[in-house]
């Protein structure tokens, strides 16, 4: 019995070992999760899912939100595997906010890219925007009166991921109502952070043109002369600004525009007064010299965006001039639609 104890200790360990090995060749082995992509579309529109199959003439996603999608092959702009950033948190894909490059008034250093064009609307007129090329943006603005008709033209310079920088420019008119009046702005951004959250910072020197009246009274006519003069006036203009993505759909947005004081201005002013000395009344125009004040605009808000073609926003303004604070009792509504 001794002699065959090492052969059956032998053998019985063999039989483990031969069975432990053929639940490890039985036991599938885990397969790695399918990678994400995302397709970027020459119009603009984003999808990102699983790709299932692909060929020179279309491309099959399986998206989250819209399930398997045909997407032809001379449509699509990109395709990239989706990145960190490309997610608000694991498992959850938060879009691009392709009107990312407006808050509500200023601009800030990220391009409309080529192919991209949208209008934003709100109760006082349109506002269009056209990508020309990767970095070089054109657009115009107006009101619904058509006046006055304001063209833009920006040159963002991406630095780095995180870091972009531009230059632009806001040539206007007064149109028919008011063709003397012009307008000139050149501006510069800089601006940190991408197309999901960021905080800009604008500077600029605007300039205005006009025509005024000014009356010489005559008091021995009793005659009024009218003279037509131009007046040029300028300031500098400072913005900061800033959105982050609260969620898929919502993002906070803040927008502030300011026009510092800066020296005086001349204008002039009609006068009717007694003299008691001589009890007689005079009047005239005089020429009186005036304090510029400056100015100051703050407007947070919320933007909804619940489909990639369209967004909304919303905000109330805060002033603050001439040494006082003031609240707009009514909101700021804005609407883009991409074209």
């Amino acid at each position: 019995m001794k002699t065959y104890f090492p052969f059956t200790l032998a053998f019985l360990f063999f039989l483990l070992s031969f069975t432990a090995f053929s639940v490890a060749q039985e036991t599938p082995a885990q397969e790695e999760p399918p990678k994400t992509f995302v397709i970027i579309k020459n119009d603009g529109n984003r999808f990102m899912g699983e790709i299932l199959f692909q060929d020179a003439r279309e491309v099959l996603i399986k998206t989250e939100e819209m399930g398997e999608v045909y997407i032809p092959r001379h449509e699509i702009r990109e395709i990239r595997e989706a990145q960190a950033d490309d997610f608000k948190k694991p498992g959850e894909f938060t879009p691009a906010e392709i009107f990312a490059t407006r808050y509500f008034i200023t601009t800030n250093g990220l391009p409309v890219e080529k192919g991209e064009t949208y209008m934003l609307m709100s109760l006082l007129g349109p506002d269009f925007q056209f990508g020309v090329s990767d970095n070089l943006g054109l657009g115009v603005l107006t009101t619904w009166i058509g006046t006055p008709v304001v063209g833009s033209v920006k040159y963002s310079i991406p630095i780095n991921d995180e870091l972009s920088t531009g230059v632009g420019l806001l040539l206007g008119t007064g149109s028919w109502t008011w063709p003397d009046f012009a307008l000139a702005l050149p501006y510069g951004v800089l601006t940190w952070g991408d197309r999901t959250k960021n905080i800009n910072l604008s500077f600029g020197y605007g300039g205005i043109t006009y025509k005024v009246d000014d009356h010489t009274y005559n008091s021995s006519s009793g005659s009024i002369t009218t003279n037509r003069r131009r007046e040029n006036e300028g300031s500098f203009l400072i913005s900061l600004a800033g959105m982050a993505k609260l969620g898929r759909s919502i993002s906070f947005v803040f927008d502030s525009f300011i026009v510092p004081r800066t020296g005086t201005y001349e204008e002039s002013e009609y006068y009717y007064e007694y003299n008691e000395v001589t009890e007689e009344y005079s009047e005239g125009y005089q020429t009186v010299t005036r304090k510029r004040h400056g100015i100051a605009i703050f407007l947070p808000g919320l933007r909804f965006q619940t489909n990639p073609n369209s967004a909304f926003q919303f905000g109330f303004a805060g002033v603050r001039a001439e040494g006082e604070t003031l609240g707009i009792p009514f909101p700021m509504v804005q609407w883009f639609r991409k074209l």
